[in-house]
């Protein structure tokens, strides 16, 4: 693991990777999706690009892959505000009563695309939920620029009084609970569960409160600042899915009327970071060939600085969003690391 603005620029230098065709034919959809969608004046064509990602429906019989059943449960329907739940179906010598840990995800997309429902985050959360045994809680936040700042976080924050109040139609262990994301939803994890530890900790003396985060899992959370990185200006255009332009749309898209990227929900610093007492074990995920790696190292000097445990795992060929290609090989690589820390986590915690 190395970082610093001499790594930084050493990956900037770096020729673009080779990726397999099957990746670039999705890269090219995706990027193609995002530019016919993505107005000039900071709006998107919802019609289109819901014509481009057409959503799928969740299984209530396990799929044939993973072995995984799925089920949309409301939230709150008077803002569209729902949940898409995974669960493994037992597999001898499972009991088909045990608890799992829950992981509730966050899906990317610039704060501004894709849900729960879209294929490439359906199929990723039925491979989470069966590789890591976790039942897996998709977040359908409602999205940039109809809903800014803080909407998503809210959304997060009220998904969670959901599971404290109402539980799940599965079996779990709220104990374990875990918070994950990539891009912009590594932003929304970080943020949901900064509020999530200072309301619970302010209402703990009123009533107990079953669910305790036991860690969260940001897989290169969307981070920035007004003054650009080394990596942004030098990989600019070279690597595929983050570009300067897309990143600062995305920006004015989701901040509040008026903010800049110094805003706090863009920019994490030792003076705005409010990190309460109980904030869980983090672990931050991070490409090399990211435009926006040193936002992310940063975040973590950050955590470290204000005594969190945090454990950064690099992967030096991964371009942004390679979380989503299972194809390549970074991907499981990443899936196992994801366990690994989930395991440790939990053990650590029965021994204490």
């Amino acid at each position: 693991m190395s970082s610093g603005a001499s790594n930084e620029q050493e990956t900037a230098a770096r020729a673009p990777p080779a990726l397999p065709w099957s990746v670039r034919l999705q890269l090219f959809g995706l990027v193609a999706a995002a530019g016919a969608t993505m107005r000039r004046d900071g709006t998107v064509n919802r019609f289109v690009f819901n014509l481009l990602d057409r959503p799928v429906r969740a299984t209530a019989r396990p799929d044939k892959r993973f072995g995984v059943r799925s089920a949309d449960v409301d939230v709150d329907a008077s803002r569209g505000l729902w949940a898409r739940v995974f669960s493994p179906a037992p597999q001898p010598p499972e009991p088909a009563s045990a608890s799992l840990p829950v992981l509730v995800y966050f899906h990317g997309g610039s704060f501004a695309l894709l849900s729960a429902a879209s294929p490439a985050y359906d199929a990723m959360c039925r491979r989470l939920c069966r590789e890591l045994g976790a039942v897996v809680v998709s977040v359908n936040y409602r999205l940039a620029p109809e809903h800014r700042c803080p909407a998503a976080y809210d959304d997060g924050v009220d998904v969670l009084r959901h599971l404290a109040s109402n539980g799940l139609p599965v079996p779990v262990d709220l104990s374990r609970c875990f918070l994950a994301g990539d891009s912009a939803g590594g932003n929304i994890a970080h943020h949901v569960a900064r509020l999530w530890i200072t309301s619970a900790s302010s209402a703990a003396a009123a009533a107990p409160n079953p669910i305790r985060l036991a860690g969260v899992i940001l897989v290169q959370p969307y981070f920035g600042g007004e003054k650009r990185t080394e990596a942004e200006k030098c990989m600019d255009g070279k690597v595929p899915v983050v570009t300067k332009r897309g990143s600062d749309w995305a920006w004015r898209a989701f901040l509040p009327e008026g903010a800049d990227r110094e805003y706090p929900a863009a920019h994490v610093t030792d003076e705005n970071a409010g990190l309460a007492e109980g904030f869980p074990p983090a672990m931050v995920v991070v490409g090399g060939l990211d435009p926006l790696q040193e936002w992310q190292r940063r975040y973590a000097d950050v955590l470290r600085r204000k005594g969190k445990s945090v454990r950064v795992v690099e992967f030096p060929e991964a371009i942004h969003a390679f979380f989503l290609f299972p194809v390549l090989l970074d991907s499981g690589r990443l899936v196992a690391e994801m366990k690994a820390s989930m395991d440790e986590t939990s053990a650590s915690e029965v021994a204490a």
